[in-house]
């Protein structure tokens, strides 16, 4: 039996890429989406599916987590509050979701170990994300630790971050080599016809494309 990666993708181009690293690097990959009651649910649920099929990914697994709604406390799961289109400011934003990557890497360890996966990759960026502190290389490596010693002995796994110190431009370019299907890949937090183009992550999304002298394939408003 060959080695497997639990992957962990939103749809969006980062824990996208971070997959297509993964299979390139040889492992099998299982496929981990959730649905936590986020404002662009439903294209996200769409884009990971259709990224699974270009992966030709077998086991997928989709699980919902309505008690981010039900808790409130950021703009991507409260409808009363607003998602920020002024601009990147510093400190935490409001789309910051309480937690919520420690969560999913523990419902990712949960099934990686059933599934005797060897790694477990997630689409953290340091350097160039929202400033959210779930996403920072001490904590993650804090949790895989955490992980390791509340699993089974035999139960060694890697929290892999392929792109956490790169910026955005150099994701665009990277997933370009790894011919990544951008245009099934979404970033936007508000909307799900067309990307807004002024939320912070499609703020981020543009900038990097813009820096890395090529045209993002998906659409605008």
């Amino acid at each position: 039996m060959g080695k497997k990666a639990l992957c962990i993708m939103s749809g969006g181009m980062d824990s996208t890429l971070a997959a297509y690293m993964m299979h390139a690097q040889g492992y099998e990959i299982v496929a981990l989406h959730f649905n936590y009651n986020q404002r662009t649910q439903q294209k996200e649920l769409e884009c990971f599916r259709a990224l699974c099929d270009a992966l030709e990914v077998s086991k997928r697994f989709e699980i919902d987590l309505p008690f981010f709604a039900q808790i409130g406390a950021s703009a991507l799961t409260d409808h009363a509050i607003a998602v920020p289109i002024g601009g990147i400011e510093p400190g935490v934003p409001v789309t910051y979701v309480p937690f919520r990557n420690g969560i999913f890497l523990s419902i990712a360890a949960a099934i990686a170990e059933k599934e005797g996966a060897e790694a477990i990759s997630i689409g953290v960026v340091e350097e160039d994300s929202s400033g959210y502190p779930d996403c920072r290389e001490a904590y993650i490596e804090a949790m895989e630790r955490a992980i390791n010693l509340g699993t089974k002995e035999q139960t060694r796994l890697h929290i892999a971050t392929p792109l956490v110190h790169l910026r955005k431009e150099q994701i665009v370019l990277r997933a370009i080599e790894y011919d990544v299907p951008l245009h099934l890949t979404w970033s936007c937090y508000q909307s799900e016809e067309a990307a807004c183009g002024v939320c912070d992550s499609c703020r981020l999304r543009l900038r990097g494309f813009e820096q890395a002298g090529t045209i993002d394939p998906i659409a605008y408003m």
